[in-house]
């Protein structure tokens, strides 16, 4: 399947394809230990992060879905990501079949909503143009992205340890009924 990576704005992101121009700040992002002390807790080389590029812009046209660069639209910045994978992590048949939910923000974006609105945008997006289930991961330390994770409708099917760590196994059927 071959898709371009749609565009999506909400009031203060925009969602767009990453370009070989935004490298130099994907690097930078994950080479900062504040934003990958619960995602692995390694810092990237710049290697890593090529590896790790590449392997995004690959997934949307192998896929028709990946992750999105989170921009913020009054400084045009970017300043994560987020969106959909497939992980492949061997852990079991419930988990390793559906695509990853993931999401990412560099320290200067967190604690101000951006992550829950551009995940929310991110989701609605997936509702829409491939519907189903979606599984993610999440550290069991990691108190704000399991918060977020339960605003947008997943439950912790169970715990269990990647690469070290504790973790949240966590599940997603659909979107969560709207009051």
């Amino acid at each position: 399947m071959i898709r371009s990576t749609p565009m999506i704005n909400t009031a203060r992101l925009t969602l767009c394809a990453m370009r070989p121009e935004d490298f130099k700040r994907y690097a930078e992002i994950w080479s900062d230990p504040q934003v990958v002390r619960h995602v692995g807790g390694k810092p990237r080389s710049r290697g890593e992060s090529w590896n790790a590029f590449l392997r995004n812009a690959g997934h949307w046209h192998m896929t028709g879905f990946g992750q999105w660069g989170v921009v913020l639209q009054s400084t045009r910045r970017m300043v994560g990501q987020a969106g959909f994978f497939y992980g492949n992590r061997c852990l079991g048949e419930d988990f390793d079949t559906f695509p990853e939910a993931g999401w990412v923000l560099a320290p200067e974006a967190q604690g101000q909503g951006l992550g829950f609105e551009a995940a929310q945008a991110a989701h609605d997006w997936f509702d829409r143009v491939i519907p189903g289930p979606l599984v993610a991961m999440i550290e069991t330390a990691n108190a704000a992205s399991i918060k977020l994770a339960e605003r947008l409708g997943y439950k912790v099917m169970r715990e269990t340890e990647c690469d070290g760590a504790s973790v949240h196994l966590l599940r997603r059927n659909g979107p969560p009924a709207r009051i």
